[in-house]
Parts: structure tokens; C-alpha cells; sequence
């Protein structure tokens, strides 16, 4: 899916992103390690509706902090940010992403483009 996600920005946590720009080439912006602040980042551009889709994949078998990780996932549902927790799901979201089956997104975000041309402020 490297040809879909090429066309958008990309966050990861610093690990995670480093892991992804080797495997695939794609630029990824890598913010803080998730432990040390990267996971409440996320949740803050979620909090400003700059991410439009979350692909999540948690390591269940390491402990990781929970209250962060719920506040990312409460920050997409008061957002209304399609969330994936597993690869069925990401699948789903990134093919509904090549469709155009998120850009309602650009209606509700209101630093959007669209929005900034109705409000006559481009």
C-alpha cells in the first residue's frame, strides 16, 4: 500500500516510524519514542484534527502504558478519526483512504481548505 500512503502525510513514533521509512521508503515524520511522550502527541494532532486516520498496532505482550494509549483511542472517538487496531482493519481503512471514502474528513476539519474557501479566508 506504499503507492496510497505515499500521497499523505505520515506520524509515527520514533521507533515505529524508523521501522517504516526503512521497510518501505515512505517519509515518515517521526515524533518522540511512543513511552516518552509520542503516543500523547499523536492525540494532541488528533486533538487538532490533523490526522485523519489512526493505524494502531499495540504489542500486547510488552506492558505499555494503558492511560495513554486510551487517550489516543477516546481523543478518535471524540474526533471521529477511523481508528485500526489490527492489519483486517488497516486494509479497510487505507483501500476506503484510495477511494475518497474519507474526505468528509475535509468537511468536518476546520482548518481545511474547504472550509477556509467558504469562510472567504484563502
Amino acid at each position: 500500500y506504499c503507492g496510497i500512503l505515499s500521497r499523505h502525510n505520515l506520524y509515527a513514533t520514533q521507533i515505529t516510524g524508523k521501522y517504516i521509512a526503512d521497510a518501505t521508503g515512505l517519509p515518515i515524520e517521526c515524533l518522540l519514542p511512543g513511552e516518552i511522550g509520542g503516543v500523547e502527541q499523536i492525540a494532541s494532532r488528533i486533538a487538532y484534527n490533523e490526522i485523519d486516520m489512526l493505524l494502531f498496532f499495540r504489542d500486547r505482550t510488552e506492558h505499555t502504558d494503558w492511560d495513554a494509549d486510551r487517550e489516543l483511542l477516546r481523543e478518535c472517538d471524540l474526533n471521529n478519526v477511523p481508528v485500526a487496531t489490527n492489519i483486517a482493519t488497516a486494509e479497510v481503512l487505507v483501500l476506503a483512504l484510495e477511494r475518497g471514502n474519507l474526505d468528509w474528513r475535509e468537511i468536518v476539519n476546520p482548518r481545511s481548505d474547504y472550509n477556509r474557501r467558504r469562510k472567504g479566508q484563502l
